[in-house]
């Protein structure tokens, strides 16, 4: 899609124009929808993130400043939404496992059962492995929004959304070898964000036990 579709597509959205809405979820919602499923790996919640990322778009229109190419915009809408709802469903799948074993250990030890239910457990703590992967997710994504447009791009098309060097230089309209470069420059400042959080998760590993 052309700078000058995406310049009408955006004053419509912006007068409110139904007809743009509609443009939107034509032009935009399938690629939405593709980049959502492999995220969320389902369908259903995919379908769930499409929606709500146009949405998005259609209200926060007026906040779009024209600093990158309006389909890199609504990527990062949909990447921030779709790992929104990870972690959201990763909280809840938590509180379930650990409720379920807050419950087995009730069910397991009648001698205990009285003073377990006047001293709940806390299901709202997440197991040491669970929690720092949540961590690992959220510094994964904090480190890729923050890196410089012209390398997060080349980042996000090859290690997110999976395109050849060649379909992600065509979408970007750069020579394959300018691709190349950028996404090894990108790559290289990913691991420089995220070596602090690497040195914390040596520290959370067990000490080998000497004899």
């Amino acid at each position: 899609m052309d700078r000058t579709q995406d310049r009408l597509l955006i004053a419509g959205l912006q007068r409110g124009d139904q007809a743009a809405v509609r443009r939107l979820a034509e032009l935009y919602g399938p690629r939405i929808h593709q980049l959502a499923l492999r995220h969320m790996k389902n369908r259903e919640d995919a379908e769930e993130v499409t929606q709500d990322v146009l949405m998005k778009v259609y209200r926060k229109i007026g906040a779009f400043r024209g600093d990158s190419a309006l389909s890199s915009w609504i990527y990062r809408i949909t990447f921030n939404t779709a790992m929104s709802r990870l972690r959201q469903h990763k909280g809840e799948r938590a509180a379930e496992q650990e409720r379920d074993r807050a419950l087995a250990a009730l069910e397991a030890s009648d001698d205990s059962a009285q003073r377990a239910a006047a001293d709940p457990a806390d299901w709202s703590h997440m197991p040491d492995e669970e929690l720092l992967r949540f961590e690992l997710r959220r510094a994964v994504e904090a480190a890729v929004l923050d890196l410089p447009e012209i390398y997060r791009e080349p980042v996000i098309l090859r290690d997110f959304e999976g395109l050849t060097t060649e379909e992600a230089s065509t979408r970007l309209k750069v020579k394959d070898q300018t691709l190349k470069s950028r996404l090894h420059r990108g790559r290289l400042m990913l691991r420089e964000r995220l070596q602090a959080f690497a040195s914390g998760l040596a520290l959370h590993r067990p000490t080998p036990a000497y004899s």
